[in-house]
């Protein structure tokens, strides 16, 4: 009689449990923040201080931006994402360039930088610019949306890099890439801020996109405090 159970009874609970294990098999653990709190002056920003901060002669990809246009060989009907799009400055940029058949995804972890992007394109007459408030771990995008991610001054302000690249490695369409622009991170070349504010040198970028899924392609050496890296996915 201790053998003959109930089977009825006890498939619930197994069902229960099968469904708890496969459940926590399939959660990806929570990347923790490199840089807590790096993001606190972009939750409620001065959008004039702002432009006066990264729109000024001076700022090196400010003064290059003409270049860094060039160099990031655009065609018409692209669609790009300017991730930290800040003030819209690469946005506005780019909108022409990709012309009415393009579009150009202003993301950013800022509402009011958001809002303030869309309506200078509206004054400006560009109307192929969407605007997308993304999180600190997801840029936002569909899969296969994009065909550059363009990342400038941005990268070392990423508080779940690992995270955010996994989502824009998904947004990418096959021969999609990626654009970084960043602080060099070198001692003799960067100002003590830079030491002390930015996370990664570009060698640790590069292995870090390495991590990330992609292949770095082109090192283009035209800037002196930023360096320019180009990537696609790996494979």
């Amino acid at each position: 009689m201790l053998f003959r159970m109930n089977t009825a009874h006890h498939r619930l609970p197994f069902f229960f449990l099968l469904c708890s294990v496969l459940l926590a098999g399939s959660v990806v653990a929570q990347e923790q923040s490199v840089r807590p709190g790096i993001n606190r002056h972009f939750v409620d920003p001065d959008w004039q201080r702002w432009v006066n901060t990264f729109e000024r002669p001076g700022r090196e990809v400010y003064d290059k931006r003409h270049a860094i246009v060039a160099a990031s060989e655009l065609r018409p009907d692209m669609a790009i994402a300017d991730i930290g799009a800040g003030t819209g400055l690469f946005t506005r940029l780019f909108a022409p360039r990709v012309g009415p058949g393009g579009t150009v995804y202003a993301v950013d972890i800022s509402r009011s930088f958001i809002e303030n992007i869309l309506r200078t394109c509206r004054e400006q007459g560009l109307s192929n610019v969407k605007g997308i408030v993304n999180t600190p771990d997801d840029v936002g995008l569909p899969a296969d949306s994009i065909d550059l991610a363009f990342i400038t001054d941005t990268y070392h302000h990423f508080e779940y890099p690992r995270q955010t690249m996994a989502s824009i490695h998904r947004a990418l369409r096959q021969d999609g890439r990626v654009i970084i622009i960043d602080f060099r991170r070198d001692p003799r070349v960067s100002s003590r801020w830079v030491m002390g504010h930015v996370r990664t040198n570009k060698a640790q970028t590069i292995e870090e996109m390495k991590a990330a899924g992609f292949r770095l392609v082109a090192d283009k050496p035209f800037l002196r405090t930023n360096y320019f890296l180009e990537f696609v996915k790996s494979g």
